[in-house]
């Protein structure tokens, strides 16, 4: 009973608002804002990895392609089809030295016999022993890693033809030292990396040379994100050295390698975690501000009034004779220091009338000494009744005192707005006070429509203006969620008896509703034919409005339920659209369904072709 007691206090009740009118905000926003940072930074990370294995992929497919046309262009020349030693050696050291990145290029016969082979480590004598064998067309051999000289080197051959007849083949060793600095070089923070590996996995490019063709990356995260399963792309895994990363891979053309760009997800998500620090130090300034706030108002506020309730039990437990009387006087202009003396004055006079009760007791006691027990009885009946009575003035005039300073409030603000000149700090939080004052009145104004209907006022009206109209009024809505709204109305439909203002109002806000239940880029049919619906025991001529929209649908368990007054699945929702619209259909006589349809949700509207009564034509009629 202590701790309910505790917690039912006024200064309780004070602590929890504060605390949730400050924080509540903040959390919301605060995780809003997180998630949005966290998405958009994903998204431009992931655009950035994209970017870049694209343009590393498309130098080195260009640098393929101009090796593979140099050996096409050497095998092409009259001095290889002459197969004259001493004419290859100083033309193939020349194409050595201008291009730079052929450590060998070695010339054979028809039968793999060495025609000539110039200066160089890598020699393509032991390659050609090892996949001999004619060839008639351009191919390039896998990637070899050379430990002891700490370089990555493949082979590209040509053939060599003369009058349609091979007179033999050209090799080329291509050196990648020039090329892999070009791929490895990527400005992606200091965690960004770019590697080349096989469709197998295996490493054939990458920073640290130990790696290359002695370890792959087909058991990790890396190569079933990239390689397995390409729709997780979009995902953080766990890379090859089991460090959580983004990344993406781009093929290279002609070959079965891949560029492989990663960046550590710690680094790409410091900005968040920086974010996320800052909302919880706003969260810990809002907590003590509320709480610094509380205690402001406790003291000037609480406290007094703690000390008239004590006063007034005081008075309340008071004996026949009150004594001393619970001096409450404050030196306070407020509401609360004229309550504090008016309570005391109320006491005040209590006393004087209880004195003067006595005193006329006294003078004629002699002669109502026979009567005295009744006097007594009247006497506790009266101070009893006098009791009560002050009780009920002192409620009275709390109640008015705190109604007051409630009542008040708005123009008080509204009055701050145009007396005082709000410091820009604050603007925003004058906005939002006086944003959800207005929404409060907003509400309540609904809650009025919705319990008092306004009266209807019946015209011929035309179905098809009327949708055309209500979707000029949507489309900026409309487009600002990218969402295209389809048309279909069938043509010499008749005109109905009805009252457009209130059928624009149930029609927007199906409009609207349908907006809110679909993402950006969503879609709404809206159609309108004529039908028939039961009514009265029999089938009615009427037309039909269906307004169908792409969105995720309504709950099966929530179809029964969305047209009671007060239901929402919105976090700022009334609960009042759907009700009104019901009330509106329902007024001119027609009905209303819904269902779920594959990919979103059809309000079909049933409307009567003739009004309700036919008195209510051209007449305001309420119903």
């Amino acid at each position: 009973m202590r701790f309910i007691e505790t917690i039912l206090t006024l200064k309780a009740k004070l602590v929890f608002l504060f605390l949730t009118l400050a924080i509540g905000p903040l959390i919301v926003i605060g995780a809003f804002s997180i998630d949005t940072t966290e998405a958009l930074i994903k998204r431009l990370v992931l655009r950035q990895l994209e970017n870049v294995a694209a343009d590393k992929a498309a130098i080195l497919e260009r640098w393929l392609d101009e090796r593979k046309q140099d050996l096409q262009v050497i095998a092409g020349t009259s001095i290889l089809k002459s197969m004259d030693p001493t004419a290859i050696v100083p033309y193939l050291a020349l194409i050595q030295e201008h291009y730079g990145v052929y450590r060998n290029i070695t010339v054979v016969s028809a039968d793999d016999e060495m025609i000539v082979s110039t200066e160089g480590p890598y020699s393509a004598i032991d390659f050609i022993r090892n996949h001999s064998g004619g060839r008639d067309g351009l191919f390039m051999s896998n990637i070899s890693y050379l430990s002891e000289e700490k370089e990555s080197i493949f082979y590209i051959a040509a053939p060599i033809f003369h009058l349609n007849r091979r007179l033999g083949m050209v090799y080329g060793t291509v050196g990648t030292h020039s090329i892999i600095n070009t791929i490895l070089r990527v400005s992606l923070g200091q965690t960004g990396e770019c590697y080349l590996v096989d469709n197998e996995g295996r490493f054939l490019v990458h920073k640290e040379p130990r790696r290359i063709l002695s370890e792959n990356i087909s058991q990790s995260a890396s190569f079933k994100n990239i390689f397995g399963n390409r729709d997780r792309i979009d995902d953080t895994y766990l890379d090859y050295r089991n460090i959580e990363v983004l990344g993406t891979s781009q093929k290279v053309g002609g070959t079965d390698w891949y560029i492989v760009v990663e960046q550590d997800r710690e680094e790409a998500f410091q900005s968040v975690e920086k974010l996320k620090n800052q909302v919880y130090l706003t969260l810990l300034l809002a907590a003590s501000s509320a709480l610094l706030l509380t205690w402001v108002i406790s003291f000037h506020v609480v406290r007094p009034i703690r000390a008239l309730s004590r006063s007034a039990q005081t008075l309340a437990n008071a004996d026949e004779d009150i004594g001393d009387i619970p001096d409450a006087r404050t030196n306070r202009q407020d509401e609360i220091g004229l309550l504090c003396r008016a309570f005391t004055d109320m006491a005040l006079k209590i006393r004087e009338r209880q004195d003067n009760l006595e005193h006329q007791f006294n003078l004629k006691e002699a002669e109502l000494k026979e009567t005295g027990h009744t006097l007594k009885q009247f006497q506790l009946i009266a101070e009893r009744s006098e009791k009560f009575a002050a009780l009920g003035r002192l409620g009275a005039a709390v109640a008015h005192e705190i109604r007051t300073p409630l009542t008040s409030l708005k123009l008080f603000l509204e009055s701050v707005e145009a007396e005082i000149e709000i410091s820009p700090e604050y603007a925003e939080d004058f906005t939002v006070a006086m944003g959800q004052i207005a929404r409060i009145e907003a509400a309540i104004n609904r809650l009025l429509e919705f319990t008092k209907p306004k009266d209807m006022f019946f015209t011929r009206l035309d179905v098809g203006r009327l949708i055309t109209d209500v979707v000029s009024i949507i489309k900026p809505l409309a487009n600002k969620q990218e969402c295209t709204i389809k048309i279909d109305v069938e043509e010499a439909l008749p005109p109905i008896d009805a009252d457009q203002k209130l059928l624009e109002e149930a029609l927007i806000n199906l409009f609207i509703n349908a907006l809110e239940a679909m993402p950006d880029h969503g879609r709404i049919a809206v159609s309108a034919a004529r039908d028939t619906f039961e009514a009265e025991g029999g089938l009615r001529s009427c037309i039909r409005i269906d307004i169908s929209d792409s969105g995720q649908g309504i709950a099966d368990q929530q179809l029964d339920l969305i047209f009671d007054p007060f239901f929402t699945t919105k976090a700022a929702g009334t609960g009042l659209g759907l009700p009104m619209v019901l009330n509106t259909i329902k007024r001119h006589g027609g009905e209303i369904r819904v269902c779920n349809q594959v990919g979103g949700t059809v309000f079909s509207l049933f409307l009567p072709i003739t009004a309700p009564t036919p008195e209510a034509y051209g007449k305001d009629s309420a119903h």
